[in-house]
């Protein structure tokens, strides 16, 4: 008999589960993810689909490739990773997170099955498991994965999805999959397996070498390489303001006119690769050939919360702009600057935006404030994750070329008080550094998970 849990429960238990109270090693507890699987009747055996990796713009990839699944009719199930206000952000239909009791009633199947079993797994187990389940119970077997950490010896990859895309590769998560991009690149790259079509993305010289050594050691592989066999090409058009479309070309399809409503050049990048991985499911029998008319009104109505996302909003007393922004990498944080900094030069006053930072407290944070003006103030804070950074940690790790005034703050909803404080009204914040800092300040600012 299940012992059925409600929701907040579902909540409760990943926390005790993230503090791993047993003090198991992280090895273990992966090891137990394909044990899990097995007792509970093997639910991903049904499935079948895509499994993305890499450094940055793995959601993005996700979002805009289930669009796109959406053009040919099929209905897809979608695994983004992490949430960024609930955990049932992470089981989607069609792009929409499932509802409450529907995660429950999946979750309650799989902590059964563990308990029964006494199979602890990291949470990211949990999260693929209780995904797996809940598509089972719901009869969707076209599945869009994206991998937490790792590639091989992420949770989603036991779920045996045979088209891989790889949207890059940077140092992140060193502490788990080395020091080196040739040891994060075989990390990731090795979630390949033996006869999948595996899709590339833009990877410098030492990632792509590193890449290239891990498939030749595969048998059967179809791989699609980004300026090889896939190419794109973006230009701004529109009528009623600008707008960006983007041509991308595989062996399968040429598609025109694809309209990229994420904003940044680097979503034209992500959207070629969502495209090549659809035309590669395509390729395998898995979906029809998207209809061009179809798949270009999909990809329009395409949004990714918290990636540059713009509110315009009131906090108490203060109305002005907070961009919400995921980075969590310096290489994210990188790529975005010039949006970041072109929303800056637009706002039209003469006070500089305001920085609201938080991080793990494995990540490099002075790297990631670096791409962004030294003398912008700042404040810092941390989250409510386990592993966040304090604030007084992060000050101590600041740049002594840091010019502009920094403030601390306990949690994010104070946090947001400080920075609309120094940026005055009408001014902007921008809240980046953590997935987990991006979905507290929309819970703080009464958004509801997209």
């Amino acid at each position: 008999m299940i012992r059925r849990v409600d929701y907040q429960m579902c909540v409760d238990m990943l926390e005790k589960v993230h503090e791993n109270p047993y003090g198991l090693p992280r090895r273990v507890r992966q090891a137990n993810v394909s044990r899990l699987l097995e007792a509970l009747g093997h639910p991903e055996r049904g499935l079948r689909g895509m499994l993305v990796v890499g450094t940055n713009g793995k959601g993005s990839t996700c979002a805009l490739a289930v669009s796109a699944v959406a053009a040919t009719g099929a209905q897809a199930g979608s695994m983004p990773s992490p949430h960024l206000q609930e955990p049932r952000e992470r089981i989607r239909i069609d792009g929409v997170p499932i509802p409450r009791a529907e995660y429950a009633a999946a979750f309650s199947e799989v902590w059964e099955t563990i308990e029964r079993y006494g199979l602890p797994v990291l949470a990211q187990g949990v999260f693929a498991a209780t995904a797996a389940v809940h598509f089972r119970r719901a009869g969707v077997a076209l599945t869009v994965a994206e991998a937490g950490v790792g590639g091989s010896r992420a949770a989603a990859a036991e779920l045996g999805l045979d088209v891989k895309v790889v949207t890059g590769i940077g140092l992140d998560h060193t502490r788990l999959l080395g020091t080196t991009l040739t040891q994060i690149t075989q990390a990731k790259v090795a979630a390949a397996q033996d006869g999948d079509h595996v899709v590339l993305g833009r990877l410098g010289p030492e990632a792509a070498t590193a890449a290239e050594r891990v498939l030749k050691q595969r048998a059967g592989l179809s791989v699609w390489r980004m300026d090889h066999e896939i190419h794109y090409t973006a230009r701004t058009a529109g009528d009623h303001g600008p707008a960006t479309l983007v041509d991308v070309s595989t062996p399968r399809a040429v598609h025109r006119d694809l309209p990229c409503p994420l904003s940044g050049a680097h979503q034209h990048h992500n959207l070629a690769l969502a495209i090549a991985a659809v035309d590669a499911m395509a390729e395998r029998g898995h979906i029809r050939q998207p209809d061009g008319e179809r798949l270009r009104s999909r990809l329009a109505a395409t949004r990714w919360p918290g990636r540059l996302e713009l509110i315009q909003t009131r906090l108490d007393n203060w109305t002005g702009r907070i961009l919400l922004e995921g980075a969590t990498n310096p290489q994210g944080v990188a790529t975005v600057a010039p949006e970041i900094l072109a929303h800056a030069h637009g706002d039209g006053r003469p006070g500089p935006p305001v920085l609201l930072f938080a991080s793990m407290h494995d990540k490099d944070a002075p790297g990631m404030l670096a791409p962004l003006p030294s003398h912008w103030p700042l404040v810092l804070t941390r989250t409510r994750a386990p592993q966040a950074a304090s604030p007084a940690a992060l000050h101590t790790q600041l740049a002594p070329s840091r010019r502009g005034p920094c403030l601390t703050a306990e949690d994010t909803p104070s946090a947001l008080h400080r920075a609309a404080e120094l940026a005055g009204p009408g001014g902007l914040i921008v809240v980046f550094g953590s997935l987990r800092l991006v979905g507290e300040s929309r819970t703080a600012l009464g958004l509801q998970p997209v």
